[in-house]
């Protein structure tokens, strides 16, 4: 019997926000150790309201056609929304844990360790490379293959640390347990002495492109195939293109493409470096320029066949939640106030502040009150209102949370990440989303697949917060960075980061040492 131990640390870091994720914010969300999180991931669901199998479920799955030769051995798994960095004291804790887990856990052939990719820490530079250096402390040589969102930004001590680094294929993201079931046969296969991972990569200075990045859509549809057809044809064990998190503060930042092959460096190296001229080439096709709120709000006006057959999705691309925002943005909530009367509108915030004033009240009560813009004061205001509370609501990753009416407005006010990326964030709380004509989301992808059923019409807006897409433009990175900048070849900043011209350098050292004492 072989024991590999498996486990997650994941949060998605928007480094231009202000709100710190701290130990709690893991608590409140998903965090399973030992027995507890054994029973997640088999018999589910792995991380409640959001995923009934996902990464380590998919390991498992994985583990269980091996039954006979291994040992599954869980450790951890933190989850926790998108938000600004994670406080050190909260990363050490975590670090702590894997480490002191190990140790506990007795003999450990290899690991299978979940991360996002993007996560951020304050005063920690590249973290998730220093929590695999902590894993390696304990596991020496053996065997540790990691996971990505496809969003991660990968670095060479990221590479280094690693045998294998396995991403999503899908973009809204749909394959979490098929990720961490390919992972987990990597692994597997390598502990067992079946394959031995080839791992090649290439890192592109490049922070938005490919237009809407879909991955069933041009035009990085044929970017995803070719990930895809490589591991059906048996070239690669796995392959990867990751395309960051354009607000995470690494001055590495930038795409990148991995290839995972079965001890073939030749194949590995030119599969990704097929991969990046793809991306390369689709690098000036960006992000779809969105409506201001009042242009938004006058198409979900005109849409009136739609809205009488379910409702139009208005995302606030400014204040992406699941992109680490804080949610407390008042700017489209003002305008929906102002400009959508006599629509029906579902809208969202968070404010603990505004929480704790409406939580002694009983349904019913009229209240008036300054709700948002306490989280991130320097990107929007609070705004006065004057309505009914309608309901009081204790939730599972919300916390307290108030339904607020006011005129044609229903304002979901949480405590927690104000996360509308599933239809359940309203119809829990008793809003029927047959019955609206707007219904707001903070969110880029997602949504999509969820509201399906409900929605006519996707309108996204563009207002004034930390997930517009040119506010990344004020981090500071290593060279010039597409498209804040003119970058004509990829080339020279990929070999710098990879470390090749510092080795090239090394070598020319030594070779002239060595004509010298000739």
């Amino acid at each position: 019997m072989k024991r590999i131990a498996f486990a997650r640390i994941a949060q998605e870091s928007n480094s231009l926000s202000p709100v710190a994720t701290t130990l709690a914010d893991f608590q409140s969300s998903h965090y399973l150790e030992g027995d507890a999180l054994m029973q997640a991931v088999t018999k589910g669901p792995e991380v409640p309201g959001y995923f009934k199998r996902a990464e380590l479920a998919g390991f498992m799955l994985a583990a269980a056609e091996r039954k006979a030769d291994i040992e599954p051995v869980p450790l951890l798994s933190a989850w926790a929304s998108s938000s600004g960095p994670l406080t050190k004291e909260c990363f050490e804790l975590l670090e702590n844990k894997i480490v002191e887990g190990l140790r506990a856990a007795g003999p450990i052939d290899g690991m299978y360790f979940c991360l996002h990719g993007a996560m951020g820490v304050i005063g920690v530079p590249d973290p998730e490379s220093r929590l695999l250096r902590a894993a390696r402390s304990v596991l020496g040589g053996a065997p540790l293959v990691i996971s990505h969102d496809l969003h991660g930004n990968v670095t060479r001590a990221r590479v280094t640390s690693a045998d294998a680094i396995v991403a999503y294929q899908t973009n809204p993201h749909r394959d979490h347990a098929k990720i961490g079931k390919k992972a987990g046969a990597i692994a597997i296969g390598t502990v067992l002495g079946e394959i031995k991972p080839t791992m090649a990569w290439r890192t592109l200075p490049m922070i938005l492109g490919g237009g809407k990045t879909i991955d069933f859509l041009a035009p990085m549809r044929a970017v995803f195939r070719h990930m895809r057809r490589a591991e059906k044809r048996g070239d690669a064990l796995a392959a990867s293109t990751l395309m960051c998190h354009p607000w995470n503060d690494d001055p590495a930042l930038g795409w990148s493409t991995v290839a995972v092959t079965n001890n073939d460096v030749a194949g590995a190296e030119r599969l990704v470096e097929e991969l990046a001229e793809m991306c390369w080439e689709r690098r000036h096709e960006q992000p779809p320029a969105f409506p201001s709120a009042s242009e938004g709000i006058a198409e979900a006006r005109s849409a009136r066949m739609r809205r009488k057959l379910g409702c139009v999705t208005m995302a606030d691309a400014s204040d992406v939640v699941t992109a680490g925002a804080p949610g407390d943005s008042t700017h489209l909530l003002r305008a929906l106030l102002a400009e959508a009367t006599g629509l029906l509108t579902y809208a969202a915030v968070r404010d603990p502040h505004a929480i704790d004033t409406l939580w002694p009240h009983s349904d019913g009560d009229q209240v008036a009150l300054s709700i948002g813009g306490t989280l991130d004061p320097a990107r929007s205001t609070p705004l006065p209102v004057a309505g009914t509370v309608v309901s009081k609501h204790t939730r599972h990753g919300f916390g307290r949370t108030v339904v607020l009416a006011v005129d044609h407005m229903r304002i979901v006010i949480t405590e927690g990440p104000a996360m509308v990326m599933r239809p359940s964030f309203y119809s829990e709380v008793g809003l029927s989303l047959w019955k609206a004509d707007i219904v707001m989301v903070k969110n880029f992808f997602p949504f999509l697949m969820f509201f399906l059923p409900y929605n006519r019409k996707t309108v996204f807006v563009r207002t004034h917060g930390t997930t517009d897409f040119d506010a990344a433009f004020q981090l500071q990175f290593d060279g010039p960075m597409h498209p804040r900048d003119a970058v004509d070849d990829w080339h020279p900043r990929d070999r710098m980061r990879r470390g090749l011209d510092e080795a090239s350098a090394i070598s020319h050292a030594v070779a002239a040492a060595r004509e010298s004492r000739a």
